[in-house]
């Protein structure tokens, strides 16, 4: 039964497959308590099953009515074992979970890199944060993390309640709208691990995942010097009617493009949006394809989500495609 349950759960989004300090001290607990609840419960019913067996004999050799003295003395030390016993185990159990809270937060302070994580209906926005914050690097549903090394992510929310949990990286926290709140995760190898809200946020709450991708500082700091750059300059005819459709519709009224005109901030920063590797917060995996039916219309994708449908013609959608598929 064990074996299926791991198996069930698969290695990129399980609490139980952790690859992060946090995330192992969390993966110990849960053995710990599922180790010691397992032993309780068969414990009861070992005690149980005795119990019923030793009353059908006793019941067949004596009248109803008939107490035995020494039984109940056996049977009321018995109970009270029971009982202390289980404030023990209550105490060694809060006493351990203490101490793994304690431990997880220890590690904050030591962070190499922050982040800010902002949740929206129905997508997480991303912001590496700069001195200058009008320079801060700015994308979206896709997390970029150094391998071992401790990443503070700064947590908030503009609409309603979220929470961020990649449960092979770290546990679960909050986005209050007004109220911010931070963790910090660490990955001891490379990959790419998804995480999901786990909070009912909204009739799209279960299409919107995130994704962490881990790998070596060189990766990292090359593809951190990528997202500085602004977007690239269109390079062919078919570019520039994409990127003359985007900015003349209503494109361009909630996507930013840095290095055009574009600057909207409703929905997420297009700069290097095809160096992502999803859309719509991992609903659609990046194609061409995919990205052509978000934008002819979002809605049967992701019904309620804030996206509109833009009327493009079938020669400027696919120009609009070629642009946007040009900005890695």
């Amino acid at each position: 039964m064990s074996n299926t349950f791991l198996t069930a759960c698969g290695d990129r989004q399980s609490a139980l497959h952790a690859h992060g300090a946090n995330a192992q001290k969390i993966f110990d607990l849960i053995w710990t308590f599922s180790a010691v609840a397992a032993t309780v419960w068969l414990l009861v019913v070992l005690v149980l099953a005795t119990a019923l067996l030793r009353g059908n004999l006793a019941k067949a050799s004596r009248s109803p009515l008939q107490i035995d003295a020494d039984q109940e003395r056996r049977l009321t030390r018995a109970v009270g074992s029971a009982t202390a016993l289980t404030v023990v185990v209550l105490i060694a159990l809060t006493i351990g979970s203490f101490f793994a809270g304690k431990s997880i937060a220890s590690l904050s302070g030591s962070e190499t890199v922050t982040v800010r994580v902002t949740g929206h209906q129905w997508w997480w926005e991303i912001r590496y944060p700069k001195t200058d914050s009008s320079q801060a690097i700015l994308t979206a549903n896709e997390i970029h993390v150094p391998v071992g090394e401790s990443v503070k992510v700064k947590l908030d929310s503009l609409d309603v309640i979220h929470s961020f949990w990649v449960p092979s990286l770290a546990g679960k926290r909050d986005l209050i709208p007004g109220r911010p709140s931070e963790l910090t995760l660490t990955a001891d190898k490379p990959g790419i691990y998804r995480g999901q809200c786990a909070e009912f946020c909204g009739y799209q709450h279960a299409h919107m995942a995130i994704i962490v991708v881990a790998e070596s500082r060189e990766a990292f700091d090359a593809w951190r010097s990528r997202q500085d750059a602004n977007a690239v300059t269109p390079a062919s005819d078919e570019e520039r009617r994409g990127q003359a459709a985007f900015l003349g519709t209503g494109c361009a009224l909630c996507h930013a493009i840095r290095g055009t005109p574009a600057t909207g901030t409703v929905g997420p920063d297009l700069t290097h949006v095809a160096g992502r590797r999803s859309l719509a917060a991992d609903a659609l995996v990046m194609t061409p394809g995919a990205l052509a039916a978000w934008i002819a219309d979002p809605q049967s994708v992701k019904p309620g989500a804030k996206m509109p449908r833009i009327a493009l013609s079938a020669d400027d959608l696919n120009a609009v495609v070629t642009y946007l598929g040009s900005l890695e």
